[in-house]
């Protein structure tokens, strides 16, 4: 069979990304098969009527997945089937989705599936930015009204160079993890992690992924120009003009009345009524032919208010609960909150509030899970929960969706970097982000609230650090950057950056803008505003709480470890785990150990950590030729008896139990007994002899 192949190929950091489309998935609207090394992907786009002449927002559905016959492997559980998204695949997924959103032309409200498969996996080349420019690609090509190509790739930094789609491994010695994705002219979308890298570096590191990005979207624009469909236009659904300023007239000065009104929930209630109004001055009851759509009266609605809200910012100065554009609201920080747990704290920003939770345990409380590249054990994560209640509604309740995975791992990645390392802090962290209030930033919030409540529990952590999300409104030429944004601002503005990190320099980096036109100057007066910003927070953090306390809760578990030799590991576990079943059942410790020969003890009882570290040091520790030992008789035999020394029998002859002649060793000694001996000798096959004789008093003659 013949198939009508097309192909081209972008060099970015020096590998070649191979784009095919032609052969595979040929009835999709758009189906592009990528390769880099060995790492192949199959993205495709396809589209459908909105799903009903109501819809007024773009149903775009992005779904990723990992398939693990792609690096040899299979599920390691009952179900060998992949089912639900893990969470770097939820974490793939919007990585795609942000900064494709904003391309599609306004009024586009067609329903659109993208797709993304890693099918082969070399554990070098890395899937995800490779996703983004698949996504992408099948949409170039189809009919489906994408405004430009977009590209995607990460950008890493070893010794100081920058290096763009780093390999696995280069990855795993990187001081920055940064993906970042945009147009031939603009970045839409950037999240990054770093070891407190400044403000500098971080554009640098922009600015040299962004040079590869243009080289990927210039491929994929002549590309376009050579096979792509003609893009479908004829479903757009703009707003009439006329009706723009009908709303404008009828509305605007109780609008904007509304949009000063500082409480969240009493703005939104008079924003609601005027509504209401609205809705009935254009759809009266009885009225079968309404002269305008209503998700076109919405939308006018919308608007207004978005033109309104920015024309006070960026006219006045002053947004919509009465700051300026760089104060940050009034904080509130309460400590040791809830009394069983090991650490907690309550913070408040504003309307936006986290009640953060620390956990501390030992290794079976890690995260496990497993990946293309192998199995996960995590010994620091958060979990972030956002209930209906937060915003004063009602809603759906069950597992984390994408939005509450998302801002989780944020928060987690931006305090990662001040976890003490496990030989200084043997536990196992888990943070919990309790998201009680919200308007504006709760990821961020969790950031503070996870950092305090590390504090509170007793963690060593590095350093605080903070965390700010910021915000822009742009028209033409004229700008204001906003700290600390509200929800409505989000909604509304231009971007939503969020930074996390100290004085000294940035820990994590999200960033979504919703329009072209963000140069270099607005981002280092961004990046500038943010630091002042974050700094008032941590100050007010470092007020309340200077530094972690210097003991742990009561109902938190102490942790020792000890280091035995590896060739020991088989003794402490014994056949089929008896051994440290046996352990655990006495101590009540809970007792892990790795393949180093690292064994982590983990108990709430004192007593029992000194038993557990006695019977470990009992089983492992070597018997040394000279040294005296206490141990117990276990058998008693005509020639002598068995002494259990550290688990192991060593034989005392009848003639070294004592000075004079014994005739019966039952005469000197009794089974069960507590007996001290000397190691005189242990023989090449491990037999140790044994003298209680040397240990007492020569007699006086």
């Amino acid at each position: 069979m013949e198939f009508n192949r097309k192909s081209i190929t972008v060099s970015v950091g020096g590998r070649d990304i191979t784009f095919e489309t032609g052969k595979i998935a040929r009835q999709a609207g758009g189906a592009v098969l990528v390769r880099a090394g060995e790492t192949v992907l199959l993205a495709t786009a396809c589209s459908a009527p909105p799903p009903s002449a109501d819809t007024d927002f773009l149903p775009l559905r992005v779904d990723y997945q990992e398939k693990f016959s792609s690096s040899g492997k299979t599920l390691g559980g009952f179900i060998k089937r992949e089912g639900r998204p893990t969470e770097k695949e939820v974490l793939t997924c919007r990585l795609i989705d942000r900064p494709i959103r904003p391309m599609f032309p306004e009024g586009f409200y067609n329903e659109v599936q993208l797709l993304a498969y890693v099918y082969s996996y070399d554990g070098v080349h890395s899937p995800d930015p490779l996703a983004i420019c698949a996504a992408s690609a099948a949409l170039v090509i189809s009919d489906i009204p994408l405004l430009k190509p977009i590209g995607g790739v990460r950008v890493g930094m070893i010794d100081g160079n920058f290096i763009v789609n780093p390999t696995v491994d280069e990855q795993k010695r990187s001081r920055l993890d940064l993906m970042l994705a945009g147009t031939e002219d603009a970045i839409l979308m950037i999240e990054g992690y770093a070891d407190f890298l400044s403000e500098e570096q971080i554009l640098e590191a922009v600015e040299e992924g962004h040079q590869a990005i243009r080289k990927i979207c210039q491929a994929l624009a002549d590309w376009q120009k050579e096979i792509g469909k003609p893009k479908n236009l004829s479903d757009l659904r703009l707003i009439p003009a006329e009706l723009s300023k009908e709303v404008h007239d009828f509305a605007s000065d109780r609008i904007e009345k509304a949009l000063r009104i500082k409480e969240k929930q009493v703005r939104e209630d008079s924003i609601k009524a005027i509504s209401e109004e609205l809705n009935a001055k254009y759809f009266p009851e009885g009225d079968s032919a309404p002269k305008y759509k209503k998700n076109d009266v919405k939308a006018s609605f919308k608007k207004v208010q978005s033109d309104l809200m920015r024309k006070m910012i960026l006219d006045e100065n002053k947004r919509s609960d009465g700051r300026t554009c760089d104060q940050v609201r009034a904080i509130d920080i309460e400590m040791s909150l809830l009394p069983r747990t090991h650490g907690s704290a309550l913070f408040t920003r504003g309307e936006t509030q986290a009640l953060a939770v620390c956990t501390l345990g030992g290794e079976t409380m890690a995260q496990r899970g497993e990946n293309l590249d192998g199995e996960i054990n995590s010994r620091f994560y958060l979990q972030y929960t956002f209930p209906p209640f937060s915003v004063g509604e009602v809603g759906r309740m069950g597992s984390a969706g994408r939005r509450e995975i998302g801002h989780g791992k944020l928060a987690e990645r931006s305090l990662a970097m001040i976890v003490p390392m496990m030989e200084h802090f043997p536990y196992v962290i888990r943070l919990e982000s309790n998201i009680t209030e919200s308007n504006g930033s709760s990821s961020m919030a969790s950031v503070c609230g996870g950092c305090l409540a590390m504090m509170d529990a007793g963690v060593p952590i590095k350093r605080p650090i903070a965390g700010i999300a910021m915000g822009l409104i742009l028209e033409d030429h004229k700008y204001a950057i906003l700290s600390d944004i509200l929800g409505v601002e989000d909604a509304l503005g231009d971007m939503d950056f969020k930074l996390a990190g100290d004085a000294h320099g940035i820990t994590a980096f999200q960033l979504d803008i919703k329009v072209e036109g963000i140069n270099k100057n607005i981002m280092q007066a961004a990046l500038a505003q943010a630091k002042q910003g974050r700094l008032h927070i941590l100050s007010k953090m470092v007020e309340t709480c200077p530094k972690p306390k210097e003991h742990l809760s009561t109902y938190a578990p102490r942790i020792e470890t000890v280091m035995i030799k590896p060739s020991k590991i088989g003794i402490v576990i014994g056949p089929g785990g008896k051994q440290i079943r046996a352990i655990i059942e006495e101590t009540g410790a809970q007792i892990d150990i790795d393949d180093s020969g690292r064994i982590s003890i983990a108990s709430t009882s004192s007593q029992g950590m000194e038993r557990a570290k006695e019977i470990i040091h009992n089983l492992t520790a070597d018997v040394e030729i000279g040294k005296v030992y206490t141990g117990r008789v276990v058998s008693i035999v005509a020639f002598g008896c068995f002494v259990e020394i550290f688990g192991k029998e060593g034989l005392c002859h009848i003639s070294e139990l004592a000075h004079s002649r014994v005739a019966n060793v039952s005469d000197v000694v009794k089974e069960g007994q507590m007996l001290e001996v000397k190691v005189i000798d242990i023989n090449d096959r491990g037999q140790i002899k044994l003298s209680h004789k040397a240990v007492l008093p020569v007699p006086q003659r």
